[in-house]
This record gives C-alpha cells, sequence and structure tokens, in this order.
C-alpha cells in the first residue's frame, strides 16, 4: 500500500510538471504574440507616416530610357563580341559611362569614376586585339574570359589609387594602395574597373545610406530603398550602369540588393573566394567565416565564369566544371523562418511566387519538391548576432572611429540631434543595441554557437551534394526610404546562411502589384555553388528574369 501510495505522488508530480511546462510554454507563446501584434502596429503606425513623408516630397522621379541595345547583352555577351572584333571595348566602356551619366542624377550610385582610365584601357584592348601578336578568340576566352569588359564593384572592397571610405565621413580622403585580390582577378580576367558604388555606412546596414555621399534610390520606384551594403552595386546593375558587379556579404550584402533591384547575386560559399581588400574587414574568425565576396548581375549566365575566376585555386574544390542536370536535383523548401518574432510576416505575394516556382519545377521538370519545418531557423537573428559578436573591446563604436579608439556615443547622439553628426542615426543605434547583445564568450554566446554549429550539421544531412533549398531573400519587396528603422531584423532571412557558411544564389521572379522585385534565394551544400547557378539559371529561363525598370512619364 505504501509503494502504491508512493507511485501515485510521483504520477501526480510528473502530471503538475507537466502541466506547469505546459502553462510556461502557453505564456510564452502568449507573450509572443503579443509581442508581435504590438510589432504589426507599429510597423502599420510608421509605414503610414513613411508614406506621407514620401507622398510630400513629391512623385518618384523618372530615370532615363535605354535607348543604346548594347548595355542590353550579359558580360559574357559582350566579351564574346570584343573578342570576335563585332564590337570595340571602347564603345562598350563608352556606352556605360555615358549610361551611369545619365543615371547618377536620379539613383546616386555611383560614389568614384574611373572613367579616363577605363577608355584608355579600353583602347589599348583594342589595340591588342588588332596587333598581330593577338591571340585567337578561343585562347582568348580561355585565358581572359571577360576581356575588354567593364565591371564595378562597392567602395568596400580596393581599387589601387581610388577612395576606400566604407561610408564612413573620416574616411573620405583614405585611398587604396593596393587592388583588392578580386579586383586584381578581374583585371588578369581582361575587365576593366569603371567605378565604385554608394554602401550603407560601414557596410553594416541593410539601406544604402551615408553621411559622406547620401542615399541611393531603387530605379524601379525611387521613393524606395536599394538594400545594403552592396546596394549601389544592385541599383547600378538594375538600371543597366554596369554590366557586372563585386558585391561583398556578411548578412545579406549581396542578396538583398540583388533582391530589391531584381537581379541575380552569388554568395559563395564560405573560405572561396579571398577577403583581402575588403574594409572594413573581419574582426574574428567568426566573423570572417560569415564574410564571403561574389558576383551581382542581371543575367544568370554571367554568374558562373565570375566565380571561376573570383574562387581562382578554388575552383576545382567548387567543380565549377561540372554540368549540372536539375532532374537530378533534390529540391526543399520553406515559404517563411516559422514565425520569429520582431519579423515582417513574409507577403503574400512572396509566398505565391515561391509555389509557382515548386509548380514550375513539377510541371517542367517533374520535380516534386518537399516543404520543410526547420524550427531552429526561428532563432535566425540570435545565432547571427552571436557569430558577429566582437571580443578585446572591438565593438561598432571602434569600428566608426576609423578603428582609432572608441567614439563617444552619447555625445555623438547628441550632435546628431543637432544636425552636426558625422553617423547616421542607425550606425548610433547600431552601436547602442551592441552594448545589450550576448557578450563573446559568455555561456549564452557559446551556446548560441553551439546551435549555429547544430544547424549546419543538419543542412549537411539534409542537403548533402545533391539538394538545394528554396528560401524567402526577405520577408517584403523594397521598403520605403527609412521603413528599415522599424523592420530592423528582416534580414534574417540571409543573415542566417552566412552562419551556415552555405552558398546562396538571390533569383529575381519578376515585379509585384506596386512595380518592385521580388524573388527568392536557392541554397546549397557546402561548396555546392555550381547547383544554386545552375537553378538560377533555369529560373531565368523558366520566369524571365532581370526585368528592366519602368519609365515613369
Amino acid at each position: 500500500m505504501v509503494r502504491l501510495s508512493n507511485f501515485k505522488k510521483c504520477c501526480f508530480k510528473a502530471r503538475e510538471k507537466m502541466s506547469n511546462k505546459h502553462k510556461n510554454q502557453s505564456k510564452k507563446q502568449s507573450g509572443g504574440q503579443i509581442l508581435n501584434a504590438m510589432h504589426r502596429i507599429v510597423e502599420l503606425i510608421a509605414r503610414v507616416v513613411f508614406l506621407f513623408i514620401a507622398y510630400l516630397k513629391g512623385p518618384p522621379e523618372s530615370q532615363p530610357p535605354i535607348k543604346d541595345l548594347t548595355l542590353l547583352h550579359s558580360a559574357t555577351t559582350l566579351a564574346f563580341k570584343i573578342r570576335n572584333k563585332q564590337l570595340t571595348s571602347e564603345e562598350v566602356v563608352r556606352s556605360y559611362i555615358d549610361r551611369i551619366k545619365e543615371i547618377q542624377p536620379v539613383l546616386n550610385c555611383v560614389v568614384e569614376d574611373r572613367f579616363e582610365d577605363a577608355l584608355k584601357e579600353a583602347k589599348k584592348c583594342d589595340d591588342y586585339l588588332k596587333s598581330p601578336n593577338a591571340p585567337s578568340a578561343e585562347v582568348l576566352a580561355k585565358e581572359q574570359p571577360f576581356f575588354g569588359v567593364p565591371f564595378t564593384t562597392k567602395d568596400c572592397i580596393s581599387i589601387a589609387k581610388m577612395k576606400q571610405t566604407a561610408g564612413l565621413t573620416v574616411r573620405k580622403n583614405s585611398r587604396a594602395e593596393n587592388d583588392a585580390e578580386v579586383i586584381k582577378l578581374m583585371r588578369d580576367a581582361g575587365a576593366i574597373p569603371i567605378a565604385t558604388t554608394n554602401v550603407s555606412e560601414l557596410a553594416m546596414w541593410w539601406e544604402t545610406s551615408n553621411c559622406l555621399y547620401g542615399t541611393t534610390k531603387n530605379p524601379y520606384n525611387t521613393r524606395h530603398i536599394v538594400g545594403g551594403s552592396s546596394g549601389g552595386e544592385g541599383c547600378i546593375q538594375a538600371a543597366a550602369g554596369s554590366p557586372l558587379g563585386i558585391g561583398s556579404d556578411i548578412g545579406g550584402s549581396i542578396r538583398m540588393p540583388s533582391f530589391f533591384n531584381g537581379i541575380f547575386g552569388h554568395k559563395p560559399s564560405t573560405g572561396i573566394v579571398s577577403n583581402d581588400g575588403q574594409y572594413p574587414s573581419a574582426q574574428s574568425e567568426d566573423q570572417d567565416r560569415l564574410l564571403a565576396i561574389g558576383p551581382m548581375c542581371r543575367y544568370a549566365q554571367d554568374l558562373l565564369p565570375t566565380m571561376k575566376i573570383l574562387a581562382n585555386k578554388n575552383e576545382d574544390k567548387l567543380r565549377l566544371s561540372e554540368k549540372v542536370d536539375i532532374t537530378k536535383l533534390k529540391f526543399y523548401y520553406m515559404e517563411d523562418d516559422g514565425g520569429q518574432h520582431l519579423m515582417s510576416p513574409v507577403e503574400p505575394e512572396i509566398k505565391e511566387s515561391m509555389r509557382k516556382v515548386v509548380r514550375y519545377l513539377e510541371k517542367a521538370h517533374k520535380i516534386k519538391a518537399t516543404e520543410l519545418n526547420i524550427r531552429k531557423l526561428k532563432k535566425s537573428i540570435a545565432l547571427w548576432m552571436a557569430n558577429m559578436s566582437c571580443k578585446d573591446e572591438k565593438d561598432f563604436t571602434y569600428e566608426l572611429s576609423n578603428r582609432n579608439g572608441h567614439i563617444n556615443l552619447w555625445w555623438e547622439f547628441f550632435k546628431w540631434m543637432i544636425f552636426m553628426s558625422n553617423h547616421t542615426l542607425i550606425a548610433l543605434l547600431t552601436a547602442t543595441f551592441e552594448r545589450f547583445a550576448v557578450k563573446h564568450g559568455s555561456d549564452e554566446h557559446n551556446k548560441l554557437i553551439q546551435e549555429s554549429r547544430d544547424l549546419y550539421r543538419e543542412f549537411q544531412d539534409i542537403l548533402g551534394e545533391d539538394g538545394v533549398f528554396l528560401y524567402p531573400t526577405h520577408p517584403t519587396a523594397a521598403p520605403l526610404h527609412n521603413e528599415p528603422l522599424i523592420k530592423p531584423f528582416n534580414f534574417s532571412y540571409t543573415a542566417i546562411i552566412n552562419v551556415l557558411g552555405l552558398p546562396s544564389t538571390a533569383c529575381p521572379l519578376g515585379l509585384n502589384k506596386q512595380g518592385l522585385p521580388i524573388g527568392i534565394q536557392v541554397v546549397g551544400g557546402l561548396y555546392q555553388d555550381r547547383l544554386t547557378i545552375a537553378v538560377a539559371e533555369e529560373l531565368e529561363r523558366g520566369f524571365g528574369g532581370w526585368v528592366p525598370p519602368a519609365i515613369v512619364a
């Protein structure tokens, strides 16, 4: 009887414990729902305010139409025409210089040009092709695949003798002594840099605006943002001001601008492309693993040849020359992250674009995509911030000082309020928020780092060497200017892929009802970059790819 009584007591305690656990979970869920509801209300009110401000500023500005057909060729096609003497490099470079001069007053995407030097280099290319020692077109295609083709890059990536400010006012006179490794590789491949493009301050925000060069505007609607930090690069590509661009990505800085501007962008597998010459450089091994440099372009066919150049000695590791049979791939997808707190819900049109891709794969290739529910994605922001955390007091106030001590944060806030600060509000808010984030080396930090590794293993088990994962690039189309201030964590959809170190290609899928680009990202297993690029090429065939911006009457 005593034993039975004890057994009943144990059962009762177990039931009570389970009941309390369910109650606590219910309280957490209820609290989360209330928090999300409040966030939605704040978002709605703020959006009305931003719409009113946009209305007061007047209608969207119209950019000049694309009249020069040279601007509508892919970089690969331009290279083919140049080496086969159907076009001269000088003609191509001049066409893009003229286009930049047309769009710059409207879009503000370029921060510095090297037009004169670029034209001289283009003329040298043409003279070389006319010389008796010129190689055949076949040899040139192999040795210098982008011979005579112009390209652009973001202000964070160094080009010798050009400014490298990273949008930081104190660096306004800083000039790079040498080319970044990726620029050197592009030059070796025959490409000609013609300009650098605008970024967010210190490349740490997803709207491109800074106190040095101002704000870059979306070519599809100038009331809207271009993304960041490679926003100027996304903008110039979409507006046909450059046939090919190089961006960098530590939390989505290639893929978000590609998404907002309706172009293709590829974040390579971690450790494949050299980060040498990027400013600010990574402060830790974790940050360096997050950072990747990759191509941005209007046409998917330019991704693979550019990656072959940028990967350099690591090309074999990616097996980029192997052909990919789409029908042999396994496709997985999620329409959202499962419901992170303080995040905008994925817009219905973006979800529908995902469904269209799934239906297309099934109809065109008899591929049945599998829907997943990866619960750890709900912690995307926490995991990214843990991996970004700094040590040795090298926080964002240190970066804002140009790595020369620390700025006085509260004094800068005061100066900002009286319009005297050299920093953007979001940069100061980022530095403030960082003080309350998880501390490097703490128990919580170590726990999140371990969870990051667990999530990586989960993805690798799912994707292997023949799987791709379709996922939103961003929950909304390009917001209005300054609207990211009330949606600060929406970049989590791209940031989590940096945490995993996996390759990801942003793919445009047309325009929404407001005429703004939408799309998805295609994620592959580690070193399976060729798979995501092959899928991007297939989606371009199926959905049309880049759509030229409409001309506002």
